[in-house]
């Protein structure tokens, strides 16, 4: 396959530039073009760079006349028309577990936030109130973390929370139990998860099977208070129920990173 030209069209890592460039491929770096103008300029490129901000739709892909490759810098790839690149005999690639650190480290870090209420307790201070009892929380120690996906980010955030004293407790439909018990995850069902958690993480994509996974439903199965984590793809967890949820105590919390809309 011969690639001469590269759109990287979010923000990447340096080094995937200088990686690039080391193997002779010329690279522009054009970050949150609007659509009509990425369909101007991908008639130019014989690949793309996307992180999950842009996307990659079947207008784009029939506008990209020598596009050949697609890349995602990162798992998920519903930001990019499957279908309509596969038509056009484009190749769609991505990285699965580049950042799995990085998610696993702010899953971990809202894990605690959310047991010690940081953020409404910051608030707090800055409004010259010293409720120390309102916001002392809970310890991590004895509780369980239900990990929904137990690829490399989901077992990175059992291993460092297990050093915390917390139980595991997981679902993967393609990780088996023993694989899973290798980690330490006791594998089970959903419906046998739910009542179960006092804490739950969400690491999959989002796709049809996921959409709307964590709902009404499960709010009204899982232990009042439950605390919910999602840095994967926003739409995984229902917002109308999750704020249903959290208004009347059902949820206790939630640490989000992603949302079923974001900015541009």
């Amino acid at each position: 396959m011969d690639i001469r030209k590269v759109l990287v069209a979010d923000a990447v890592d340096k080094a995937c530039v200088d990686l690039l460039k080391e193997n002779d491929i010329e690279v522009d770096c054009k970050y949150k073009l609007p659509k009509q103008q990425l369909i101007e300029e991908i008639t130019n490129y014989d690949g793309i760079i996307v992180r999950s901000d842009t996307k990659v739709t079947a207008d784009i892909i029939k506008a990209g006349s020598k596009l050949k490759v697609i890349g995602r810098a990162g798992a998920g790839v519903d930001n990019i028309d499957i279908n309509a690149a596969s038509k056009k005999n484009i190749l769609v690639l991505n990285t699965p577990g580049g950042n799995a650190i990085s998610a696993c480290e702010l899953t971990c870090a809202l894990i605690a936030n959310l047991a010690r209420n940081v953020y409404p307790g910051a608030e707090s201070l800055k409004q010259g109130k010293w409720d120390r009892k309102l916001y002392t929380g809970h310890e991590l120690y004895g509780k369980t973390l239900a990990i929904i996906g137990l690829g490399r980010i989901g077992k990175e955030v059992a291993i460092r929370m297990q050093s915390w004293g917390m139980k595991t407790i997981g679902y993967d439909p393609i990780v088996s139990a023993e694989e899973a018990a290798t980690f330490n995850v006791d594998h089970m069902d959903l419906e046998q998860i739910w009542p179960l958690a006092d804490y739950i993480t969400v690491h999959t994509p989002l796709i049809p099977q996921t959409r709307n996974l964590i709902n009404k439903k499960v709010f009204d199965t899982c232990k009042k208070g439950i605390r919910v984590i999602n840095v994967a793809r926003g739409g995984i967890i229902s917002e109308e129920d999750l704020l249903d949820a959290l208004k009347d105590g059902r949820c206790g919390g939630a640490g989000l990173d992603v949302y079923e809309q974001e900015p541009p």
